[in-house]
């Protein structure tokens, strides 16, 4: 028995130290293919120090919070930009948990038994939360031009398919007893979907939702940087016109709002989380 632990125990070495090589030697031939040069990040490693300096200076050279005032003389024009971004975000993520809970249904192995219909089903979401939000909101730029429309838009779809896997993969761990003694029953599948399905899954779903609007509120103010509205839009103009001082202050609001907001929606997401444990 000693012997064969010991031939397991090696074994085991064996195969995680072969692990480790190969994941060394996947990560050299990415810092090849990527052209990564060690050399040049550390010579110009300072820069980025220099540049977060520069963010913390006044035109007048003195640090930022020693006037308030002049760092943060915006902050009645990036709070209406901020509330946009919250607008945008609630919208787009509103929307997107909708269409991604009715499709979840649908995308379930245990609840939807034709597989061209799951398949489809599932394939479109991964199209959904696969292409990157910017990407979206850039077509959605090109087609409905500049404004918080693209944004939405762009969260909402990406929203959707993710939503829609993650709210798929609950329906799939569910109870299946409920649903055997609804069908028994003689009710059809909407009916079995409403009364035996949404109720063990709601809590989860409404804590997922929670997290993705966090998730989204972040996703919104780089929309921004397309010209998909918000108070993104100032940041990048403020970068591009080397306004450091500017860029501190929109980025110490947005830190300052994604905190709060954290905070509010883990409080939520725990009650919601206990009372579905209940």
């Amino acid at each position: 028995m000693m012997r064969a632990y010991a031939e397991a125990v090696a074994a085991r070495r064996a195969r995680t130290a072969l692990g480790l090589v190969i994941l060394l030697l996947l990560a050299a031939v990415s810092a090849h293919v990527s052209e990564v040069d060690i050399g040049k990040f550390v010579d110009h490693i300072g820069g980025v120090g220099g540049y977060f300096d520069r963010t913390l200076r006044l035109e007048s050279g003195a640090r930022v919070w020693t006037d308030p005032a002049d760092w943060l003389w915006g902050w009645k024009r990036w709070g209406r930009l901020l509330v946009d971004t919250l607008l945008i975000a609630y919208l787009g993520t509103v929307l997107g948990v909708i269409a991604g809970f009715f499709l979840c249904f649908l995308a379930a192995e245990n609840l939807t038994r034709s597989r061209p219909l799951r398949f489809a089903v599932r394939r479109f979401l991964e199209a959904c939360r696969t292409v990157p939000e910017i990407v979206f909101a850039l077509v959605f730029v090109v087609a409905f031009g500049l404004g918080p429309l693209p944004g939405v838009l762009a969260i909402l779809i990406h929203t959707m398919g993710a939503m829609g896997k993650l709210f798929a993969e609950v329906v799939e761990n569910i109870d299946m007893n409920p649903v055997e003694g609804a069908t028994a029953s003689g009710a059809g599948w909407v009916q079995v979907v409403r009364f035996a399905v949404v109720p063990q899954v709601l809590p989860n779903f409404a804590s997922y939702s929670l997290l993705r609007f966090e998730i989204n509120v972040r996703g919104a103010a780089v929309m921004g940087f397309v010209g998909a509205g918000g108070i993104g839009q100032d940041l990048v103009e403020a970068i591009r016109k080397f306004h450091y001082s500017d860029v501190s202050a929109i980025l110490l609001i947005l830190i300052a709002t994604v905190m709060v907001i954290d905070l509010l929606t883990e409080r939520l997401r725990h009650r919601l989380m206990g009372r579905g444990a209940a």
